[in-house]
C-alpha cells in the first residue's frame, strides 16, 4: 500500500500529517478486522435422537405444522425458527457449571428464551418407549467436538405436569462417557437405565472440553404403559431423518456440518463458542480427553459412569473427527495479523516522520 506525498509548508508539518494519515489507516483496519469475526454464521452441534429429544421430535413433525398437541404448543410459544435450529440448544459459557447457571423450570431450553416452548410442563410430549437395563444411546452430531456426555433421569414420583427442576433429576448421571465413538453421524455409547415405571424424562448435558460451551436435551420416555395423563395414547417420538435434516437446513440460522473435520493443530487452543450469546469466554477445559472405550469423567459432576464402546466397523473416535473449531481461530488469527500489521505500519511511519522532523530542523 502506498500513501500520497503530503506537501509541507515547514519541516515539521509534513511528519505530523504523515503520522495522522498512518493513524487513520491503522485505526481503520481494526474495526474491519473485528467485523470479519462476526461475519461467519454460527455452527450447530446436535441433539439426542435415541431416546428422541423434544426439540428433535418437534422438528421431525414439521416446524410449520406439527402433529402432536405438545409440539403445536411448543411452536406457538417459541416460533417455528427455534425448531429449524433444533441442534443448537446451548449455553455458551457453561464451563461445567450447568446446575449453577440454568434456573429451575428452564432446563429443557437451557435458559435460552428462544427455546422456551421446550420447557412447557405437559404430560403428553411425544415419548420414546424404553425398558430398564442396558441401552445404546445415539446423539446426532452435526458439528463434531471433543467433550463429555452426562445423562440424568428423573426420580420416582416425577410429575411431568410441573416445570422441570434440578431436584426432579437424580443427583448423579446414570450414564457418562468422554469422547464416544461416532458412527453414521451419531455419537454412540452405552448406558444402563435404572428401573422405572410410567412417564419419565432423560436429561443430557454435552459439555465440550475444547470450549466452555455445553448442549442440552430433554427426552421424554415411557416405561411400560402411560396414557399421557389424559386417557389418550401417548404420541411416539420420532427422530428426524437425514432427508428431513437436509430439507430444513436452508431455513436454519446455524450451519449444519456433517462428516469429518480436521482437528485443530494449534497447541492449547480452545475454540470460542460458535453459538449462543456469550461466546467471548476464556477457555475452560474440563478434563483431558480420554480414549474411546475407557470410562469417562463428566465435566459437570466428576463422577464415573458408563463406558464408551466403539462398534466393530464404521466408527470414528471423536478425537479423529476433530473439534470443528479451526475456522474461528483462523478468523481470530487473521484479524490479529491485520491489527498487528497496521500497528507496525503506524510505528514505522511515525519513526520516519520523527526522523524527517529532526532533519528539517
Amino acid at each position: 500500500m502506498t500513501f500520497p506525498q503530503l506537501s509541507t509548508a515547514s519541516g515539521q508539518r509534513g511528519p505530523r500529517r504523515r503520522r495522522a494519515a498512518a493513524t487513520a489507516v491503522a485505526v481503520g483496519f481494526v474495526p474491519l478486522a473485528l467485523a470479519g469475526l462476526a461475519a461467519g454464521p454460527a455452527a450447530a452441534h446436535g441433539s439426542m435422537t435415541d431416546p428422541v429429544s423434544r426439540v428433535s421430535a418437534c422438528y421431525a413433525e414439521g416446524p410449520e405444522s406439527p402433529k402432536s398437541a405438545a409440539c403445536k404448543a411448543a411452536v406457538a410459544a417459541s416460533g417455528a425458527q427455534a425448531f429449524y435450529d433444533w441442534n443448537a440448544v446451548n449455553m455458551a459459557n457453561a464451563a461445567g457449571r450447568s446446575k449453577e447457571i440454568i434456573p429451575d423450570g428452564k432446563l429443557c431450553s437451557a435458559g435460552n428464551d428462544k427455546y422456551r416452548g421446550l420447557d412447557l410442563p405437559r404430560a403428553d410430549w411425544p415419548a420414546t418407549q424404553l425398558t430398564s437395563g442396558s441401552h445404546t444411546f445415539h446423539y446426532k452430531g452435526t458439528a463434531p467436538h471433543k467433550g463429555s456426555f452426562a445423562l440424568y433421569i428423573t426420580k420416582d414420583g416425577y410429575d411431568p405436569s410441573k416445570p422441570l427442576r434440578w431436584s426432579d433429576l437424580e443427583a448423579t448421571p446414570f450414564a457418562q462417557v468422554t469422547d464416544p465413538p461416532m458412527r453414521g453421524g451419531d455419537y454412540v455409547f452405552e448406558g444402563k437405565i435404572p428401573a422405572r415405571s410410567g412417564r419419565h424424562l432423560i436429561y443430557s448435558i454435552w459439555q465440550r472440553s475444547d470450549s466452555p460451551e455445553a448442549f442440552y436435551t430433554c427426552s421424554d420416555v415411557v416405561f411400560g404403559k402411560d396414557s399421557g395423563g389424559a386417557g389418550a395414547p401417548v404420541p411416539t417420538a420420532s427422530a428426524p431423518t437425514e432427508q428431513e435434516i437436509a430439507d430444513g437446513a436452508a431455513k436454519s440460522t446455524v450451519q449444519h456440518h456433517h462428516g469429518s473435520a480436521a482437528p485443530s493443530t494449534q497447541p492449547g487452543a480452545g475454540a470460542a463458542s460458535e453459538t449462543g450469546t456469550s461466546g467471548n469466554q476464556p477457555r475452560t477445559d474440563s478434563a483431558a480427553a480420554a480414549p474411546a472405550g475407557t470410562t469417562g469423567t463428566s465435566a459437570t459432576t466428576g463422577s464415573t459412569g458408563a463406558t464408551g464402546t466403539a462398534a466393530a466397523g464404521g466408527t470414528q473416535n471423536l478425537a479423529e473427527t476433530g473439534s470443528g473449531s479451526s475456522t474461528p481461530y483462523l478468523a481470530v488469527g487473521g484479524a490479529g495479523a491485520i491489527a498487528v500489521g497496521a500497528a507496525a505500519l503506524f510505528a514505522t511511519l511515525r519513526r520516519r516522520g520523527a526522523a524527517a522532523g529532526r532533519h528539517g530542523r
